[in-house]
């Protein structure tokens, strides 16, 4: 947190293009904080508990959706320099508050005693050999990465699609962002009561059937009739499009969580490493997708054609997912369909909890 308070100060020195990309390479610091906390929250919880834990620690993400609507008024204020530096200045006293406030992880002092052994770089990286973590990392590109592109997009697409000022859209797309951010928070209960596996089912068939509904692009048709041709259009509107957006929105929020649930209990002496890397795919979701929306504008010339995108990435995720399940359950655990929410362990190699 004080590297990334200093680099984030760092960019009101910049005056070059090149300064402000290093600058900003280096805020990425930041990022790693999330894959730190992922393993530091979870070993002070037990499995029963974690999806809840979790789910109001990945709430942070409201920060982002905070930034959008009181960055641009303290930047008309005091100039766009004074954000930098009160963001900063936040993060370094967060950072102080953090030392003086907080415990080291149990397993730290057991580490310190020389009762377990520090796991090699290598040994850690074991389990980013196994499919089934890159599957992980496909749903959190989607529930996470899809999620941040959407938040992104949306003033973009309200624009042009619907014709709406700046400002409403703006609105629109913050009352996106910061109500499903809380939303974790229930999804991570519902992981704990329900079972993570059942969360993603939910949040990707409403998924299909939102992204479905939202591609369909406005589309005039004429019927020869019996007394000549009948014209009509299908198109959807603002109000059902911005209900459809929050309801995945909603559902996506509560897939971020349930992903994370699924990692202590598949893998609890690999949460730091395979939590990173789902971490880092769902990030490069936030920061790809918005480019393909962008070239697919391009290329196909429909609006929508982002929703399309979309759809095809979360039936891909939601098809993958239901026939791993259900060929793990037949080949190793037939007696247990139904007897436990993560049937996948062990089969796909990974660590019995």
């Amino acid at each position: 947190m004080l590297c990334a308070a200093a680099a984030t100060w760092l960019l009101t020195f910049m005056d070059s293009y090149i300064g402000y990309l290093i600058a900003a390479l280096l805020v990425g610091l930041a990022g790693g904080g999330f894959a730190v906390g992922i393993p530091y929250v979870s070993k002070w919880f037990p499995k029963e508990k974690q999806g809840t834990a979790l789910g109001i620690f990945g709430a942070g993400n409201i920060g982002a959706a905070v930034t959008k609507l009181i960055a641009p008024l303290v930047m008309v204020a005091w100039g766009w320099k004074s954000v930098a530096q009160i963001w900063a200045m936040g993060l370094a006293v967060t950072a102080v508050l953090f030392f003086l406030l907080v415990r080291e992880d149990p397993d730290q002092a057991r580490r310190a005693a020389g009762e377990i052994k520090p796991q090699p770089f290598l040994e850690q990286l074991k389990p980013l050999r196994n499919i089934q973590v890159w599957r992980f990392s496909l749903y959190y590109f989607f529930v996470f990465g899809a999620f941040v592109a959407l938040a992104l997009w949306l003033p973009r697409y309200l624009t042009g699609a619907y014709g709406l000022d700046i400002k409403t859209a703006g609105v629109i797309a913050a009352m996106y962002s910061i109500p499903a951010s809380l939303f974790r928070i229930v999804g991570g209960w519902l992981s704990d009561r329900v079972g993570a596996r059942t969360v993603m089912y939910w949040t990707f068939g409403v998924s299909v059937i939102c992204t479905l509904l939202l591609s369909y692009p406005s589309t005039t048709y004429i019927v020869n009739g019996i007394e000549g041709p009948i014209e009509f259009t299908l198109a959807m509107g603002v109000a059902p499009f911005t209900v459809l957006v929050f309801v995945l929105g909603f559902f996506m929020s509560l897939g971020k969580a349930a992903v994370y649930k699924h990692i202590p209990v598949y893998y609890p002496h690999h949460v730091g490493s395979v939590g990173g890397v789902v971490g880092m795919i769902g990030g490069l979701g936030g920061f790809i997708l918005p480019i393909a929306f962008g070239a697919l504008n391009d290329w196909i010339g429909v609006w929508t054609s982002c929703f399309m995108l979309l759809f095809v990435l979360v039936a891909t995720a939601l098809t993958w997912m239901h026939f791993a399940i259900r060929r793990m359950e037949r080949a190793h655990f037939p007696q247990i369909a139904t007897e436990t929410d993560l049937p996948e362990i062990i089969a796909a190699g990974g660590e019995k909890p």
